[in-house]
């Protein structure tokens, strides 16, 4: 019996390997599927690009989006050929997808010198002790955007 998951997880390594080949970024690839259809696809283009936010899932992610013309991704399913980095594992839950499938693992990806292990652990520190550290300034004043938000008559919850 053909398993559809691996069929979609197939595609998302074949994605990623020809990715690398072409020269065109990292090795990873990423699909959106709903409904058993994949409604997009996204791989890895942060050095062609020059954006190190444009990792397979947040390319696949943001096509999706665009395609369905929402900002949330509720039904579908992301499969990628890597353990979502700190920043694409978030873009997943702000996706609200119901479920995210992967091949490798992050300790497969640092194997591959792609090592999100320091970031993890950046995360657990006070965010004046990180490596680039963080300061906060105007706090009073910070919460005003907050303020118009909850006021706003307009506003789209997410």
């Amino acid at each position: 019996m053909v398993n559809q998951r691996e069929i979609f997880l197939r595609q998302a390594i074949d994605l990623a390997v020809d990715n690398v080949r072409r020269g065109l970024g990292g090795p990873f690839g990423a699909l959106v599927v709903k409904g058993g259809e994949v409604i997009a696809t996204g791989t890895n283009q942060v050095t062609g690009s020059n954006d190190p936010t444009a990792h397979a899932e947040v390319v696949a992610i943001r096509a999706a989006c665009q395609k369905i013309g929402l900002f949330q991704l509720d039904g579908c399913e992301i499969y990628t050929s890597c353990e979502p980095c700190p920043m694409c594992l978030g873009a997943i839950y702000w996706a609200r997808v119901k479920a995210f499938y992967f091949a490798a693992n992050k300790d497969d990806a640092a194997r591959g010198q792609f090592d999100d292990s320091f970031i993890y652990s950046e995360l657990n520190k006070a965010i004046e002790g990180r490596t680039i550290p963080g300061y906060r300034l105007l706090a009073e004043e910070g919460f005003r955007p907050f303020d118009e938000w909850l006021k706003s008559q307009s506003k789209v919850p997410y």
